[in-house]
Formats: structure tokens, C-alpha cells, sequence
């Protein structure tokens, strides 16, 4: 008799665009000792490109259009709430998902919602990260992942990983190898989330 694989933890992604960490974050629970398993891929735009990437990876897809709710964001995330909870889902991961919450959604979802962050945190919250960061003449860029709070990018940090700013870096060449350490990030960060559930 051999014994049944690990129960994995259900994932839903909350996207707004291309959903690079989302495709980083689905190869990664296709590994057989991933804790985690993407149950769903949830975009508040219809056209947010990451919706035909999960699809083809067989991942299913909800679309909750924020502008159909007008100005009631709550009633907005009541529909998200919903619609995670239809697919069972136990964790969050906010991947470029553009709208600022609510604490109606953010206490709910308390300890278990987490995002990534184009910096090392608690240096520059917010956008506009990699201008700042080379403005200030940081020797050192990264990424964050926290669990969310009420405050923007305030949440308890989960892990980091650092980049080196260059002397030649734009903020577009220091977005793009953020970017690729997000990639990394981002899964070491949830599997390890995940493992800490059970």
C-alpha cells in the first residue's frame, strides 16, 4: 500500500496583467514535492494577458471586471470572495494584481493572502521603486514577499532577494533583473508559506 502523496494547498492568483510571477508560480506547482497547487487565476480585467497563459496550462480562470461595481470596491471583492471561495481556495498570492484593497477583503483573507514586492522592503512602498531606489544611490535592489496587511506593503516580510544596482542601471534595465529575482522569489516564498500551514 503506498502512502497518499501530501495534501497540497489550494492557491488562487489575483492578476491585473501579463502574469509573469503567475506563470513562474504555476511551473513551480508542477514540481511532484510542490506544497501548493494553483486552483485558480483571478484577473479584475478581461483583457489581462495571464488569463490565456493559465488557461493553457490548464489552470482555471475567473474574470471579476472591477468596472462593472463602479465606485463600491467592497461589493467588488465580495464577488472575488465569492468566487474563491466557489474554488475552495485556502491561500491568496497577489501578482500584479493593480488594485488597492480593502480591509473588508484584507481581514478576511488576515495571514493568508501574501504579495511580492519590486524592492526590499520596508525601503520604498509604493510605486516607482527601481527610480528610487537609484536615486538614492543604492548599491542594492531586490524583491519582497509579505504577507498583506491594511497598510500599502506593510504586512510581515516572508523572504527577500537582493539584486545588484549597476552603475549604468535605468529603471528599466534594473526592473528587468528584479524581475527575473521575482521569479525565484516567489515560489521559494510560497512553498515555504505553504509547508508552515501543515
Amino acid at each position: 500500500m503506498t502512502a497518499s502523496p501530501p495534501r497540497r494547498t489550494r492557491v488562487a492568483i489575483l492578476i491585473s496583467g501579463a502574469g509573469s510571477n503567475m506563470a513562474a508560480l504555476i511551473d513551480a506547482a508542477r514540481k511532484p514535492t510542490a506544497p501548493f497547487e494553483i486552483a485558480l487565476v483571478l484577473s479584475n480585467r478581461p483583457t489581462a494577458g495571464g488569463l490565456a497563459v493559465a488557461a493553457a496550462q490548464g489552470v482555471p480562470t475567473v474574470v471579476v471586471n472591477h468596472r462593472l461595481f463602479g465606485q463600491d470596491r467592497e461589493a467588488h471583492e465580495r464577488a472575488i470572495d465569492a468566487a474563491l471561495m466557489e474554488h475552495d481556495i485556502e491561500v491568496v498570492a497577489l501578482a500584479g494584481y493593480m488594485r488597492l484593497l480593502t480591509p473588508w477583503l484584507v481581514r478576511l483573507w488576515a495571514a493568508r493572502m501574501i504579495n511580492i514586492h519590486p524592492s526590499l522592503l520596508p525601503r520604498y512602498p509604493g510605486l516607482d521603486t527601481h527610480a528610487r531606489a537609484i536615486e538614492a544611490g543604492d548599491t542594492e535592489a531586490g524583491c519582497t514577499v509579505h504577507l498583506v496587511t491594511e497598510g500599502v506593503d506593510e504586512g510581515p516580510i516572508l523572504d527577500q532577494e537582493a539584486v545588484p544596482v549597476l552603475p549604468m542601471d535605468t529603471p528599466e534595465s534594473l526592473s528587468q533583473r528584479v524581475l527575473t529575482a521575482e521569479h525565484k522569489l516567489y515560489p521559494r516564498a510560497l512553498t515555504a508559506f505553504c509547508r508552515a500551514l501543515h
